[in-house]
């Protein structure tokens, strides 16, 4: 991998760049598609292509599950099974000791929507899974059955998935986490760390994770920490709390602390309004699920918002979903038509959502990058 940046910005911390894998060439700053099971749902990779999309991640946990790393490198790896020729990306499976863990017992995200008297303290436990200080015990949600996820077996993992650009294990704590939970999660993340680089074989790039929730010394001292080891990226990991404006300042502190020559990944965020001000804090790609999450709920990002088109209103609409929009869906089909297909269950509806939606999300970032280009941002 290679990684240049081909201008800074003078108005904030925004660069624009290009990620060379042996897979093509990313144009930074790029938002990220997930394509969890080796596919964006309801896409073939050809139409994913076709929304402008660069590179992609998949999710090393739930490809562990089914089919498996070892079905998977005896088609060639994930590239040639999922005929995508473009750059891919595989998380480390540290997202899931959140989501199947306190994320689950809590009903939360990254961030809190709303603030939750429970708070989880040093040693506390998540009740499905067991976090340990090699790594974390789950149960599969396929059989049931208790599966073992540490450093050494996420590396492995991902070297038979065979992406261009891999992740270290890490934990990443829920947002209701105190400052001593903090503290314990990113010190075995950091112990973490070392492993992964020393059990790294491939010639994969691999990215170190930086944690510290939304603790000011516990983030610098994780940003110092990994990049004063040998990896090729960096991804910013973890909880934020209940406060976006925070979020971003966070962000932009993390990113002071890091090496000006090398890629920075923003993990899980990215709705439309956190895009702009990420890049402007110097992120260099991102990874959301919002576009393809809201399509198959039935919701279309435009211009000026996002339509409900389950609502009975768009029936009568025969405008196109965002007249401004040059996307092959815009440009033959009416919110009529998709609000017809909604309602009536058909899964049409949710692929054309989620064709537009990246095409959307996709240009979106594209017009930045013309705009730092541009010395606008």
């Amino acid at each position: 991998m290679e990684f240049k940046i081909l201008k800074k910005s003078k108005k904030s911390r925004a660069r624009l760049g290009i990620l060379k894998t042996s897979h093509g060439i990313v144009e930074t700053p790029s938002f990220v598609p997930v394509a969890t099971q080796a596919t964006i749902k309801t896409l073939t990779s050809e139409e994913t292509k076709a929304v402008k999309s660069q590179i992609l991640i998949c999710n090393t946990f739930h490809l562990h599950l089914k089919p498996g790393e070892k079905i998977i490198k005896s088609n060639g790896g994930l590239h040639k099974f999922m005929n995508w020729r473009n750059s891919l990306m595989t998380d480390s499976g540290g997202f899931q000791v959140f989501s199947l863990g306190f994320g689950r017992d809590f009903g939360v995200g990254k961030i809190l929507k709303e603030k939750i008297n429970d708070v989880v303290k040093k040693h506390h436990q998540p009740k499905s899974i067991r976090i340990g200080e090699h790594g974390v015990w789950f149960k599969s949600p396929i059989d049931g059955k208790e599966l073992f996820l540490g450093p050494e077996e996420s590396i492995k993992i991902q070297e038979a998935l065979g992406a261009d650009i891999i992740f270290a294990f890490d934990e990443c704590p829920p947002p209701n986490a105190d400052y001593g939970y903090n503290k314990e999660a990113m010190r075995r993340t950091h112990n973490w760390a070392k492993i992964c680089l020393k059990e790294k074989k491939s010639n994969q790039a691999l990215f170190g994770i930086i944690q510290g929730g939304k603790f000011k010394d516990l983030r610098i001292e994780s940003a110092k920490f990994i990049s004063s080891l040998p990896f090729d990226g960096f991804g910013i990991g973890g909880e934020f709390g209940d406060d976006k404006k925070k979020m971003i300042k966070m962000v932009d502190l993390v990113n002071r602390q890091l090496p000006e020559n090398k890629p920075r990944h923003l993990l899980g965020i990215g709705y439309i309004e956190d895009i702009l001000p990420i890049i402007k804090a110097g992120v260099d790609s991102f990874d959301c699920i919002v576009p393809t999450h809201y399509a198959r709920r039935g919701f279309a990002f435009i211009s000026n918002g996002k339509l409900d088109l389950n609502k009975s209103l768009f029936l009568k609409d025969k405008n196109p979903l965002d007249k401004k929009c040059d996307c092959s869906v815009c440009q033959n089909y009416t919110r009529s038509y998709i609000s017809h297909l909604i309602r009536a269950k058909e899964i049409t509806a949710l692929k054309l959502l989620t064709f537009h939606n990246l095409y959307f999300f996709n240009g979106y970032v594209e017009k930045i990058r013309e705009k730092i280009k541009n010395g606008k941002i």
